[in-house]
């Protein structure tokens, strides 16, 4: 196996999968999956029989940064040996093939790949050619396959796409961003203090033009102003600036020059 240099892939975030392709057929598909596995946390790549050869400038010109992925890439004479010291290797497959193997999404094969080097073991993800795929013997080399559900009239995806798809799989596996926040800049969500002095403020003006004024009414018409406040997450800005509505909205109506 040949390497460019001796440099270590970016920052590998410990024991992470190596992504082996096999018999890749453009440079300029080497390098944008190196973009691809480095927005994903895979930092190791292999290369099984490059058709036109490597290294080739092409793929830095597509890496968008990822250079150093590239540069610590070895180069595979076969898929035996760029297997060799690996403990689990995972094939994408994506059209049916007549061989019995355990067939896992993207999901789903993250999910076994994190169990597995989380005990230690070194895992690989396979690629195949752009055109063609895996051929038969490169899958028997698998312990399982995986294929993604996507649409089933329209599955065509170019080799880094393929590549992005596991590789944020395999981020998301272990991610512990909330699917849902609130982005508040320089302000913060209104405590319920501070949106209770402002629905008193509100409700005082409201009293003293008049708004309020039928007794019977009243109670339920302040319920409702309360509940359009606490449907959602009011920030402290957005209650100043509705404090400035209502004290401008208290005073007389100027007359115009």
């Amino acid at each position: 196996m040949t390497g460019r240099d001796g440099g270590a892939p970016l920052e590998p975030l410990g024991n992470t999968p190596v992504v082996i392709l096999v018999r890749p057929q453009m440079a300029e598909n080497i390098g944008t999956t190196a973009r691809a596995m480095a927005n994903g946390g895979l930092f190791h790549l292999r290369l099984v029989s490059p058709r036109d050869g490597w290294p080739q400038d092409r793929a830095w010109r597509t890496a968008s940064g990822a250079d150093r992925i590239l540069e610590a890439a070895t180069v595979h004479d076969s898929v035996d040996d760029a297997i060799a010291d690996l403990h689990h290797v995972y094939a994408t497959c994506p059209r049916p093939r007549h061989i019995v193997k355990t067939v896992m999404t993207a999901r789903g094969g993250a999910a076994e790949l994190r169990a597995a080097t989380q005990r230690g073991l070194r895992v690989g993800l396979m690629f195949g050619p752009e055109r063609a795929g895996l051929d038969n013997e490169d899958m028997a080399r698998a312990d399982a396959l995986i294929r993604y559900p996507l649409n089933p009239t329209f599955m065509s995806l170019n080799l880094a796409q393929a590549v992005m798809i596991m590789a944020y799989e395999w981020w998301m596996a272990a991610d512990a961003t909330p699917p849902r926040t609130l982005m508040t800049n320089e302000t913060h969500v209104a405590t319920k203090g501070e949106l209770e002095n402002f629905m008193g403020h509100l409700v005082r003006e409201l009293d003293g033009c008049g708004f309020l004024r039928n007794a019977q009414k009243r109670p339920g018409m302040v319920r409702n102003l309360r509940h359009f406040f606490t449907r959602g997450e009011v920030t402290e800005q957005e209650l100043r600036t509705l404090h400035g509505v209502v004290r401008e909205l208290a005073h007389p109506r100027r007359m115009e020059d």
